[in-house]
């Protein structure tokens, strides 16, 4: 996809990761760049150097994605591209309280839901259109330290992937962005959640910058999976290979921390 005279959204795009996204998207020259966030202030500020517009959006409520999509596509246009890149970390493991559970289930999860129950008809009756789902390697390979990233990170991927192979064949294209670390105040909360020392252990961090323009390399080529760390790929690969070593590789990377 070339991003050129396309109306592309970003949720969470306040900060971190959706901002570089937001940021360097406007280098393509798209025709609108929509900076969705709970933060809205800092959106503004966002889309005040990009020339995009800002919307308040929490995207733990359906209603404010079905509001956010009825007005850009009101306002702006048909939404080419809509990133649902917008998530939480909660430290823990089954443990956890129930409520914790439900939130980063609804932020991690179901606004990738709701954003496709929304948007996938629509694109499909115009003929395509595309979703670019922030998940991360997480989603791959599980991380030390949070049952509940891992776990909904993990769903984040199934469903992209899901989306990805029933609605190719109607125009819908689909990519899933997987990062590992990466300099964000997430990170300072993953770090937590794995006990620091094992987290950074096993892989390097990279800036939001670096991210963002492998997404945009990611999103010419059209690829499902986008990997800021190609070292993902190898670790994937060597997981489908033999889930018993890479493991015990997990184990120790527990006992790190």
């Amino acid at each position: 996809m070339k991003l050129s005279d396309k109306i592309a959204v970003v949720t969470g795009g306040a900060n971190g990761i959706g901002r570089a996204l937001v940021r360097r998207f406007s280098r393509e020259r798209p025709r609108k760049l929509v900076v969705a966030d709970r933060d809205l202030a800092s959106a503004q500020t966002v889309a005040d150097e990009t020339g995009g517009l800002a919307i308040y959006c929490d995207v733990s409520r359906e209603a404010d994605l079905a509001a956010l999509i009825d007005r850009v596509e009101r306002e702006c246009g048909p939404i080419d591209l809509f990133c649902s890149n917008a998530g939480i970390a909660v430290a823990g493991g089954v443990e956890a309280p129930d409520a914790d559970w439900q939130r980063i289930w609804d932020v991690n999860v179901m606004s990738h839901v709701w954003a496709a129950r929304a948007l996938v008809p629509r694109m499909v009756a115009r003929g395509g259109g595309y979703l670019l789902a922030t998940a991360s390697a997480a989603g791959l390979l599980s991380m030390v330290g949070s049952a509940p990233y891992s776990v909904t990170k993990h769903a984040a991927v199934a469903l992209a992937e899901w989306l990805a192979f029933t609605y190719a064949d109607k125009g819908l294209r689909v990519s899933c962005l997987c990062p590992m670390f990466v300099n964000t105040a997430m990170l300072q909360e993953a770090l937590g959640a794995a006990g620091g020392k094992s987290i950074a252990a096993s892989g390097a961090v990279i800036d939001p910058e670096q991210v963002a323009e492998a997404t945009v390399a990611g999103l010419d080529e059209e690829r499902f999976l986008i990997l800021p760390h190609p070292d993902v790929a190898a670790f994937f690969a060597k997981k489908a290979a033999d889930p018993d070593r890479w493991l015990a590789g997990m184990r120790k990377l527990q006992r790190l921390g």
